[in-house]
């Protein structure tokens, strides 16, 4: 996703100088008869309008608005300051007349603090002070309080955009580490669904069979642990576009498309079909529940998992029921057993140790749905696995899938 503050701000500049420039050429054509030598004016304004709209692509991003192309364009408001006691006539310039640039000078110290923060505006802005007060002779109460306008304007900007600039390269690296925790937890679920599970299969078989399958088994035991605390550990690397600061921070996850997956909305029923053994009942509507693709693996996925968790902890022949529920506003699965519940605060202790299929293969999945997964376990009665995915959350992350 692409971000940039400063974008509007050189297009506001561009407008602004054109605009200025305009208006300084209409106050010379109003007081065209006051001037002494009106054609050192029109000669000015000639090179001011050459100038600013020659220069309009250099003021549309920083990359383009160079140190050499500041220094020229502070140039041209400097010298056009200098030149107003040679055109105009002593009389306006003590009475308050305006210089040849007029408010077009601004935008060039504006410029210095869009590009270089508010030190560089201090930098333009004192030498329009400076120049100012030599085209004036002394310091005038209305010459001192333009150029402390100009000042406290320009810096004040000049701050802003640095502040700004912060701001989004923070904003930039979030949604960077956001991408990277997502990926990651992609990732785990899929170890966690393949390879954990036969490692902790393995263990628990070889040390029923003893022997050098009990090594064997305990080797396994030694990797899923392992992999178990890689999984729960660092960030995985996404891969990422750097730009300027003129084209704002660019973040891109990266997640390869999957390219066997159907075009249209499939039917949720079909995936959990495979679920259903002579242990477990599926219980689903008599219509097609339908999901974009993505979404119904994500939640299939989820079911797989709870299933899992059943096999694992109540026994092999323990008895589940899954019940698919199609409500106006959302998709509900619940995964029910018949076990001995979940203790108080296991939840919490397994993830701690690195066993997260609660906590990514069922709740992170439906979380990057937009879902929830809710778990009621009571001592003696069982655990229940409730699975809720919005119809409008899962639609969306479909077209985004689609998108990618």
């Amino acid at each position: 996703m692409r971000m940039s503050v400063e974008l509007p701000l050189w297009r506001a500049l561009a407008g602004y100088r054109v605009l200025t420039m305009l208006y300084a050429i209409g106050l010379c054509a109003t007081a065209y008869d006051h001037f002494v030598r009106p054609w050192v004016a029109v000669g000015y304004y000639a090179v001011l309008a050459v100038w600013t709209l020659a220069t309009l692509p250099k003021v549309t991003s920083a990359a383009g608005c160079t140190r050499r192309f500041l220094a020229a364009d502070l140039t041209v408001a400097l010298v056009g300051i200098l030149l107003t006691p040679v055109a105009d006539s002593h009389e306006r310039i003590a009475g308050g007349g305006p210089t040849l640039p007029s408010i077009w000078t601004a935008g060039a110290v504006l410029a210095f603090a869009i590009k270089g923060g508010w030190r560089w505006a201090a930098v333009a802005s004192t030498a329009v002070a400076a120049v100012n007060l030599v085209e004036r002779g002394h310091p005038a109460r209305d010459t001192v309080h333009n150029v402390i306008l100009v000042w406290v304007a320009s810096i004040a900007i000049g701050y802003v955009v640095e502040v700004a600039r912060a701001s989004e390269r923070t904003l930039a690296r979030a949604l960077e580490i956001e991408a990277a925790t997502r990926e990651r937890e992609r990732l785990a679920r899929d170890i966690h669904d393949g390879v954990l599970q036969v490692l902790a299969m393995v263990k628990r078989r070889g040390a029923a069979l003893g022997g050098e399958a009990a090594e064997l088994g305990r080797l396994a035991g030694e990797q899923e642990v392992a992999l178990r605390t890689l999984v729960s550990g660092g960030l995985v690397p996404v891969s990422r576009l750097p730009q300027g600061p003129s084209a704002g921070a660019v973040v891109r996850a990266a997640e390869e498309p999957d390219e066997d997956a159907p075009a249209g909305p499939v039917d949720l029923r079909s995936l959990l079909a495979g679920y259903a053994r002579a242990h477990v009942s599926l219980a689903e509507p008599g219509a097609p529940v339908l999901l974009p693709p993505a979404a119904a693996r994500e939640v299939a996925a989820a079911v797989g998992a709870a299933l899992d968790n059943v096999r694992r902890h109540v026994g092999e022949d323990a008895r589940a029921w899954i019940l698919v529920e199609d409500e106006p506003d959302e998709i509900v699965v619940t995964v029910r057993d018949d076990g001995p519940g979940i203790p108080e605060g296991r939840l919490a202790q397994a993830e701690g140790e690195g066993r997260l299929g609660v906590a990514l293969s069922i709740r992170g999945r439906l979380r990057d749905l937009g879902g929830s997964a809710e778990i009621v376990s009571v001592p003696g009665q069982g655990t229940e696995v409730e699975l809720k995915v919005p119809k409008g959350a899962a639609r969306a992350r479909g077209k985004k899938a689609e998108q990618r």
